[in-house]
């Protein structure tokens, strides 16, 4: 969960750890569907106050949605269900299902070409959607784009610039790792973006595929058109 767990109830203790009950709320109206406050609290074994002071951490979230609901005469009820973003919850095995595509287009001798050209393919989409954002920008103002796009997909990327000029981009997490291992053609196709959204020389001395701490590339700052720290 997020920020709502580490909120303690000290005036009001919880019967269970918080964590684990809005796991178990985020379960039930996964498998059950839409549910009340008074629903849930029943299978939880909880009073509806302590369930709603769940819901509301998970609403707050962004993981459920309260929707009222007119059954017969008088009031609405107050009905939860999850959101889109309540998919981040759940178990994926996306790198499960992409190695088993590649592993069958790799074994076989007429289908082997296509696995580098998924990669490139890929390389290219992404040149295609992050050029424009480089437009106009020293290289500096590049480097730092591409850290930001980077973080953006979850690699936790750090910055250094030497006294001499040149970059160094650090990533501390490979989100396609399991991918990558196995396919290097990942790295390669990282590498040859980076030096397409950089126009620069870009050197990889360090990776995560490989049994590295991290990834690391040098970036290479052109001595005719040196760029400053900021």
């Amino acid at each position: 969960m997020k920020r709502s767990d580490r909120q303690s109830g000290a005036d009001h203790p919880p019967q269970r750890d918080e964590r684990s009950t809005r796991q178990t709320v985020v379960g039930l109206l996964k498998t059950k569907g839409t549910q009340s406050a008074g629903e849930l609290a029943s299978q939880l074994g909880l009073t509806e106050m302590a369930i709603r002071r769940h819901l509301y951490a998970l609403e707050s979230d962004g993981f459920i949605q309260q929707t009222s609901v007119k059954r017969g005469a008088g009031r609405p009820k107050h009905m939860y269900t999850l959101t889109a973003e309540s998919e981040e919850l759940f178990p994926k095995n996306y790198h499960g299902l992409t190695l088993d595509i590649l592993d069958d287009l790799a074994k076989e001798e007429a289908t082997a070409p296509m696995v580098d050209h998924l990669f490139q393919s890929r390389k290219r989409k992404l040149l295609e959607r992050y050029a424009p954002r480089m437009a106009g920008k020293t290289l500096h103002g590049r480097v730092e784009e591409l850290a930001a796009i980077q973080n953006a997909g979850g690699y936790m990327v750090e910055i250094e610039q030497s006294e001499a000029g040149d970059y160094q981009l650090h990533e501390f997490n490979c989100p396609i790792a399991q991918v990558a291992k196995p396919y290097q053609q990942a790295c390669t196709c990282e590498l040859q973006l980076f030096e397409e959204l950089l126009q620069t020389q870009v050197e990889r001395t360090e990776c995560l595929a490989k049994g590295g701490a991290k990834c690391t590339y040098v970036i290479t700052n052109p001595p005719e058109a040196p760029d400053a720290v900021k």
